[in-house]
């Protein structure tokens, strides 16, 4: 790739982390509340419910490296990323407002299409955005420190999202007696701020790059994302990192809901809070130990304090109550670390490819990146759904009053605590084979430049 050498100003800066208000938004909500709709709400079972879910999850998958190679092509003949991340912003809020719009009483199986279909356009509006915006920084900044304090800024943007979406969403949800209404009142203002989020944010692309990208089919395209990760050992140990976190993580955001109702008794916005407002606070501070001691040792510790917060939460089977928030609240500050850290990491491996095979392939490891990190939160929602079944959870309709046994609260504590405790500890040892540190990208930068 061929360009002036770009100064990271401060309005980048904004304008590229204001599209985590709708990547944020997009990956909070629905993994927070689809699940709990689909099985509380439309009466769908759990097990169907996760069914309906992951399918929607395997679609991104197998749309975002072909989406990633497109943009790269887009790239090659615009001169631009900027075309794609505007379709996908404006045509999300449409789907995501259709998906929470099933009417009333037309019954499981209909209402279950309903929602696929929906969300599967929903996910693929997502992935035109959301694919060349992961690209970006390598386009945007250069150099080891430059790169973290861009992603930096962009996971404190994520985690106000996140805490925005999270705890307001629902809670606006359930000012309204009717669930069906609220649901939809709900998708209408969430899906004009996240389409909104991303719209600005497609404006930070760059214009006027050149690049060498091959010209590829869709078959070469999943090749190309193939060959990225065999070629790539520094993205394979960051990827296969990602997606392990992405799965605890996913599991647990799918399972708050079920806490907060069955387990706590209250509505999710306190959980959530307690959960989110400590990762706005530490996104910073991990950007600084980063500077420290190195991207990498830090996130070790950030996956660290995760896994024995979550361990610690198994105690509510036994001692169910409000002591719950100081180990969420702890998750909560180490998750900022395990968001920003590969993140900023990211730019590292995509520059250390492009000078080995002088080839452009930022949207092909963003496609891969993004499929693999779908595929984490797709399965934390199935791995959930698999324990409800098997633990006896009951299905409702909206307005149906039911009463849970002791082995669905049992197995909804599990999925909330030592589950995801064992994934965070085998995304370490995933890690423990990523190479990069900061003198090979200097070395890198350097290079470069000269």
């Amino acid at each position: 790739m061929t360009a002036p050498q770009r100064v990271l100003t401060r309005r980048t800066v904004a304008t590229y982390a204001i599209g985590s208000l709708g990547t944020g938004g997009f990956g909070t909500l629905p993994g927070l509340v689809l699940v709990f709709y689909l099985t509380d709400t439309l009466g769908i079972a759990a097990l169907a419910a996760g069914l309906l879910v992951t399918v929607a999850k395997i679609w991104d998958v197998l749309i975002d490296p072909v989406i990633g190679a497109h943009s790269d092509r887009g790239l090659m003949t615009r001169g631009s990323r900027r075309p794609l991340m505007v379709l996908g912003s404006i045509a999300l809020p449409v789907f995501f407002i259709l998906t929470f719009a099933v009417p009333a009483g037309i019954g499981p199986v209909a209402s279950g299409l309903w929602v696929l279909i929906a969300f599967l356009v929903t996910a693929t509006a997502f992935s035109l955005f959301q694919v060349p915006y992961i690209a970006l920084p390598a386009e945007l900044a250069s150099g080891y420190d430059q790169r973290t304090k861009l992603i930096s800024a962009r996971v404190v943007v994520l985690t106000i999202a996140i805490l925005l979406f999270g705890a307001g969403a629902p809670a606006l949800r359930d000012s309204f007696a009717n669930e069906h209404t609220g649901y939809l009142v709900m998708a209408v203002v969430a899906g004009l701020v996240i389409g909104l989020g991303m719209l600005v944010s497609s404006f930070v692309a760059p214009r006027g790059l050149t690049a060498e990208v091959a010209s590829i089919s869709i078959l070469d395209t999943y090749r190309a994302g193939i060959a990225a990760l065999r070629r790539s050992q520094p993205f394979r140990a960051l990827l296969f990192t990602f997606l392990l976190q992405g799965l605890a993580t996913g599991l647990m955001l799918a399972g708050a809901q079920y806490v907060a109702t069955w387990v706590l008794g209250t509505g999710v916005t306190i959980l959530f809070v307690a959960l989110i407002a400590p990762a706005v606070i530490f996104a910073p501070v991990w950007a600084l130990v980063a500077a420290r001691v190195g991207k990498e040792r830090a996130f070790r510790l950030a996956s660290s304090l995760f896994a024995m917060a979550a361990l610690v939460m198994i105690l509510q089977v036994w001692m169910p109550g409000e002591w719950i928030y100081a180990p969420v609240a702890l998750a909560g500050a180490a998750y900022a670390g395990m968001q920003s850290l590969p993140m900023s990491m990211l730019p590292d491996v995509i520059s250390h490819d492009a000078a080995r095979h002088e080839v452009a392939s930022a949207g092909t490891f963003g496609g891969v990146w993004t499929a693999g990190e779908t595929t984490g939160m797709a399965l934390g929602a199935t791995v959930l759904t698999v324990v409800l079944a098997a633990s006896g959870y009951l299905e409702s309709v909206a307005g149906q009053a039911v009463v849970q046994p002791s082995s669905a609260i049992v197995g909804i504590v599990l999925s909330f605590s030592i589950v995801p405790a064992v994934i965070i500890g085998a995304s370490l040892w995933a890690f423990s084979g990523y190479p990069l540190r900061r003198v090979d990208i200097d070395q890198l930068a350097e290079r470069t430049l000269g």
